[in-house]
C-alpha cells in the first residue's frame, strides 16, 4: 500500500504539471479533463512459488521484470510486478461486492471528476450511473465534432453512449435506456434503479441499487417479470453489440490453440 501511495503522489504532481502546462499557454479555459480509476480493487494472487513469467516483459532498462509476490523482493522498482491479494482489494472496494473482473459493484464502481473551467461548476457533485462508453459522445459534442458512420467503406457502429454534458455543465439530465457489462460470462444490466447481474455461471440476482447499493438483498424471486424484462434487454444488447456467449469465445480459443500446435 505503501507503494500505491507513491504512485498517487507521483500521479498528482504530473497532474498537476499538466494544468500549469495548459494554464501558462492559455489553453485550460478551453481543455476539458475527465479522471477516473480503474474499475474495482484487484483480488489476483501472483503466488511467490508458482510458474514465473520472469523475463517476459523486459524494464526499460532491458533487464528482466521478476513477476511474483516473492519474499524477500522490496516492490515498486521498475523490476517488480507484484499483486496485494484479496485482504487489500477487499479494503480498497468497501462496502462494494467482490473485485475487478466480476460486474458487481466491486468490479465496475469508480469515481470520475472532470474539470473544466466555466463550464463545469467548482465542487459540484452528481449521483448519476455513467460508463465509460459516454466519454466518446461526450468528448464529441465538446469539440462540436460530427461521429462518422463510415471509415472509408467500413461502417461504423453506432455509439452506445450518450453525451454527458448537460449533466457536466449542472443542468437535468437523465440517462435514456440501460447500461450494459459482460466481462468473461458475467453480465449486468443497469436499469434506473434496478441492476440484473451475475456471477459466471451463476443465475441472476437483482438488486434495487436506491435502496441496497451493497447487493446484499437479492429480489429475483420477489420481481421475476423485472428479471424477464431485463434479461431480454440484454440479450438485444449483446446481439447488437456482438458480444459472444463466454462458452463459444472459450471454445474459438480452444480451437485456435489446437490451429496453432497443428
Amino acid at each position: 500500500m505503501a507503494v500505491y501511495a507513491a504512485m498517487i503522489d507521483r500521479m498528482d504532481q504530473g497532474i498537476g504539471r499538466i494544468v500549469r502546462a495548459l494554464r501558462q499557454h492559455g489553453m485550460e479555459e478551453n481543455t476539458l479533463i475527465f479522471f477516473l480509476s480503474d474499475n474495482g480493487g484487484c483480488a489476483e494472487y501472483l503466488r511467490e512459488d508458482g510458474p514465473t513469467q520472469s523475463g517476459m516483459y523486459p524494464a526499460r532498462d532491458g533487464k528482466p521484470v521478476r513477476i511474483g509476490n516473492i519474499r524477500g523482493l522490496e516492490p515498486g522498482g521498475p523490476h517488480t510486478f507484484m499483486s496485494y491479494d484479496r485482504p487489500w482489494a477487499n479494503a480498497s472496494n468497501t462496502p462494494f461486492r467482490l473485485y475487478k473482473h466480476w460486474v458487481h459493484e466491486g468490479g465496475i464502481s469508480t469515481p470520475c471528476l472532470a474539470y473544466w473551467p466555466g463550464v463545469v461548476p467548482p465542487r459540484s457533485l452528481s449521483h448519476q450511473p455513467v460508463h465509460v462508453i459516454d466519454l466518446l459522445p461526450t468528448l464529441l459534442e465538446a469539440a462540436g465534432a460530427p461521429y462518422p458512420p463510415h471509415n472509408g467503406s467500413r461502417h461504423v457502429l453506432p455509439l452506445e453512449g450518450q453525451s454527458l454534458l448537460p449533466l457536466l455543465r449542472g443542468e437535468r439530465w437523465e440517462r435514456e435506456g440501460a447500461l450494459f457489462w459482460e466481462h468473461e460470462g458475467n453480465q449486468a444490466v443497469r436499469l434506473g434503479r434496478w441492476k440484473l447481474v451475475r456471477q459466471y455461471p451463476g443465475n441472476w440476482e437483482l438488486y434495487d441499487m436506491e435502496e441496497d447499493r451493497t447487493e446484499l438483498n437479492d429480489l429475483a424471486n420477489s420481481y421475476p417479470d423485472v428479471v424477464q424484462h431485463l434479461s431480454e434487454l440484454y440479450r438485444e444488447w449483446a446481439e447488437r453489440c456482438q458480444v459472444l456467449p463466454w462458452e463459444r469465445l472459450q471454445e474459438i480459443r480452444r480451437q485456435r490453440r489446437q490451429q496453432a500446435k497443428g
